[in-house]
């Protein structure tokens, strides 16, 4: 049976929403795609060298960040819900994988690390599937900070052999710390040639972006210093010296080709795949965020999550490492005069006609160079101003940076996310378990405040505020705020009012804490009375069946501002009313209860 029109167009907007590209091309025009041809072209040119390098970190030869800079690219691109983000091999993600693969044996770290890729997308998909992609948000910014600056650190520190040109020392089992300083024991043996290529790339580069700065250009600053400097070691046969070059890069595209299905590498490789999938996922979504907010774009979390699977995914279906949204190709895409999601497939396109007809002028680019490249990007990658405000902010946020960005170096790069945001619950669930107990009184100016020192306590009738998050961690300090409330039964008090207005989310542990509470005060002839109480905790009253023990007369649900009577005052005109006025004669605030004027200033 022949679809419907209005099914057509149902099936048609599915795909539009879930291939926002699609969507873009909708109100493409000419001037659109110049605007996007200009800057993917203008991104494939940082592209080229950073996927280089980035492989170098990875452990894993360059073409392998090229081909994840072409596939991870181009699928990330047609799934993005931002319109500038460009996925493709980071700082960060080469940094951890090299940690994941480090113990595989040479001949097997490319097999590994494309698994590697496969185990994240899986990961990433189930995330998105369960609509988890925006808990980034309940994960303290301090992480990713400290997360940048051990990166940053471990970057720097692993590049110093290519930067002298010493051999590698230590085997894959090893530390990262202990292969260092096996390394360095050969400082001796430095290449100065080496060393002076990295250097002078460095130099160049810089010089090359005090050039775009000043005169406003836009030279491909990396680009332009590894051209130079392999230029110089093919005319003055450096490779001949000692100095190390990148060799030959098949100028061919990636094929399809099955990852590795291996059980014992997956089950090796499942705790990095959690932990990059997690940081691949922060670094895209935070990225995004931050892209949106400067352009107004309105962003979905959970489709640019899906983004980041997916593209993790097939990327390891043609021989991609893991990666994620890249921040330096971002800013350049969006700076650039990007207009849609097609200006990331210009720049794959670009990048694999790079490899097809001129794959050859990458042999003479020296690892030297790469290396000075990225120690140029690991100082670019530590949010500096953002370290400077969370070091000084508060010592919580001191502890999670220092913390994260320690574990980095000393433990490994993946876990230390983890380490981090675990560090992170840990301190703040003692924050989120403070309750606070305040004790009110009617005070003779007709107003309902917190009871000071030289306020007589009334003999009958107390009235208690009961703040906080009302979980399993409050649970213990609930408690005791409840036993004191309870020593007034000793003082023949008659009526207890507890202020719950601001007592927020209570689970099981707490509800129960307080129904025992209700029921020892019954059992000594006291009356409960809870006021102010929100919908939230209504409705857990009634399902924990608290309310139905206590009495619905004894429950005052918060009124919003101009009603006549606050159901504060209602609880407290129910109190009098239960314990009679005349029971009061002594009392300064008995005079014509039912008619006072009360207000309320709590």
């Amino acid at each position: 049976m022949p679809s419907s029109p209005r099914q057509r167009r149902t099936l048609a907007e599915h795909l539009f929403r879930l291939i926002p590209a699609l969507d873009s091309a909708r109100s493409y025009s000419w001037a659109t795609l110049r605007a996007d041809a200009a800057a993917g072209l203008t991104v494939s040119a940082v592209a080229v060298p950073q996927a280089m390098a980035y492989a170098q970190i990875a452990g894993i030869p360059a073409q392998y960040g090229l081909y994840t800079a072409i596939v991870m690219t181009a699928v990330g691109a047609l799934l993005d819900s931002s319109k500038h983000l460009i996925n493709g091999p980071t700082n960060a993600i080469s940094i951890a994988v090299l940690s994941a693969i480090v113990a595989f044996p040479a001949d097997e770290k490319v097999a590994a690390a494309v698994l590697l890729a496969f185990i994240v997308g899986v990961i990433q998909l189930g995330i998105t599937l369960m609509r988890l992609g925006d808990l980034n948000r309940f994960i303290s910014h301090a992480v990713i900070v400290g997360f940048t600056l051990g990166a940053a650190v471990l970057l720097v520190l692993d590049q110093i052999k290519n930067l002298l040109g010493l051999a590698a020392r230590g085997t894959g089992e090893d530390h990262f710390l202990k292969r260092l300083f096996l390394t360095l024991k050969d400082v001796s043996e430095t290449n100065l040639l080496t060393l002076s290529v990295g250097l002078g790339t460095v130099v160049l580069a810089l010089g090359l972006r005090a050039i775009n700065r000043r005169f406003r250009l836009q030279l491909p600053e990396f680009l332009g210093a590894l051209a130079s400097v392999g230029c110089a070691v093919w005319l003055f046969n450096l490779e001949q010296q000692g100095v190390a070059i990148v060799g030959r890069i098949p100028a061919a595209l990636p094929g399809f080709q099955w990852p590795t299905l291996n059980w014992g590498w997956i089950r090796e490789l499942s705790g990095s795949g959690l932990a990059i999938a997690l940081l691949g996922l922060l670094e895209a979504v935070a990225m995004a965020k931050a892209i949106a907010s400067q352009t107004g774009q309105k962003l979905d979390v959970n489709q640019q999550c899906l983004s980041e699977a997916v593209a993790n995914t097939a990327g390891s279906f043609f021989q991609c490492y893991p990666g994620s949204g890249s921040l330096t190709r971002s800013v350049v895409n969006k700076e650039a005069g990007a207009q849609t999601q097609w200006s990331g497939v210009i720049s794959a396109v670009a990048v694999a006609l790079t490899i097809l007809f001129l794959a050859p002028l990458a042999y003479y680019i020296p690892r030297a160079g790469l290396a000075g490249i990225l120690m140029i990007s690991a100082y670019r990658l530590v949010e500096w101003d953002q370290l400077g405000f969370y070091i000084g902010a508060t010592r919580f946020d001191a502890i999670i940076v220092t913390a994260t960005a320690v574990s980095a170096v000393a433990i490994s790069i993946e876990f230390c996310v983890l380490i981090g945001i675990f560090l992170s619950f840990v301190l703040y669930v003692p924050r989120a378990a403070r309750v606070h107990l305040t004790e009110l009184t009617l005070a003779s100016g007709q107003v309902i405040r917190e009871r000071i020192a030289s306020d007589a306590p009334c003999s009958r009738i107390r009235m208690f505020s009961l703040e906080g998050e009302l979980f399993f961690g409050a649970a213990p300090e609930l408690e005791q705020h409840l036993a004191t409330i309870e020593e007034v039964r000793n003082d023949g008090v008659r009526v207890v009012i507890l202020r719950m207005k601001r007592a927020r989310n209570p689970d099981g542990v707490c509800l129960q804490a307080l129904d025992r509470f209700i029921e020892r005060m019954r059992a000594h002839s006291v009356t409960v009375i809870l006021c102010a109480l929100r919908p939230d905790m209504m409705e857990a009253l009634k399902a924990g069946r608290v309310l139905e023990r206590l009495g619905e007369e004894h429950v005052f649900v918060f009124q919003e501002t101009g009603a006549i009577w606050t159901s504060t005052l209602e609880a407290v005109r129910f109190a009098y009313e239960r314990i009679g006025v005349e029971r009061c004669a002594t009392c300064p605030r008995r005079a014509e209860a039912d008619a006072m004027d009360w207000s309320y200033a709590i």
